[in-house]
């Protein structure tokens, strides 16, 4: 005989069964690019600039370390303004000095910060001639050692001036690789690394100035051009205007 179900007792309503809430979808969010669509999307860029450059002035590594030294929180154009003169006066390590602090601040001060920037410009270059015989390093860590110097310029400087592969993530180029789905990251250093990660070997190259450049002309912080834009179709942002 099958078990008789209990009864509830006099006076007592019987147990609610509490219905479960269905299960909410998980979001879902933009799909990784393929490798195919990355060295689409390299390929393309290289057919617009085969040979992108950056925008500051310099004449060697000394010259190119200063002035992106002095690009944080400027303008590229404000800085090429500042350092003609700077550079005509003081293309080394060891005329700098001889041009002295206050001369360096004097024509330095159209570009902002420019009291502690002339401060760094005078002390690294001390430092270079005392460490590293009046020569720009080629390591990351002995750049990153140097007054003013933080990983981005480290990377610029590596990039360009000794054609290392190295990605220095700017505003422009974070917001390229979170807005198109490329390389997202909640820091700079997390956008580097996966753009490291997944941009084939034959494009490292110049990648970073494509991407600084696209950022800076095309994919704006806010009126993107997407119209114009080489990879719109390859573009995970959901708001992009084709």
């Amino acid at each position: 005989m099958g078990r008789k179900q209990a009864r509830p007792a006099p006076g007592k309503s019987p147990p609610r069964q509490m219905a479960r809430p269905a299960a909410r979808p998980k979001a879902k969010g933009p799909q990784p690019w393929s490798p195919a669509e990355v060295e689409e999307a390299f390929r393309r860029f290289k057919a617009v600039r085969p040979e992108p450059k950056g925008e500051l002035e310099y004449v060697n590594p000394y010259t190119l370390l200063v002035a992106v030294v002095l690009s944080a929180q400027a303008t590229d154009a404000g800085v090429n303004k500042a350092t003609r003169g700077l550079f005509a006066a003081a293309d080394t390590p060891e005329k700098m000095l001889a041009l002295g602090e206050p001369r360096v601040r004097d024509m330095i001060k159209t570009i902002g910060l420019y009291r502690n920037k002339a401060k760094n410009v005078i002390a690294l270059s001390e430092r270079l001639i005392t460490e590293h015989g009046g020569e720009v390093p080629r390591t990351r860590e002995a750049l990153e050692a140097l007054p003013g110097v933080g990983r981005k310029t480290a990377n610029v400087v590596l990039n360009i001036a000794f054609g290392e592969h190295t990605i220095a993530v700017d505003t422009h180029l974070f917001r390229v690789g979170n807005r198109t789905g490329l390389a997202p990251g909640k820091t700079p250093l997390e956008v580097e690394l996966e753009l490291l990660r997944v941009v084939p070997g034959h494009y490292m190259r110049h990648a970073h100035h494509w991407l600084i450049l696209h950022g800076r002309y095309v994919c704006k912080a806010r009126l993107p051009d997407c119209p114009t834009c080489v990879i719109n179709d390859l573009c995970r942002w959901p708001e992009k205007r084709i």
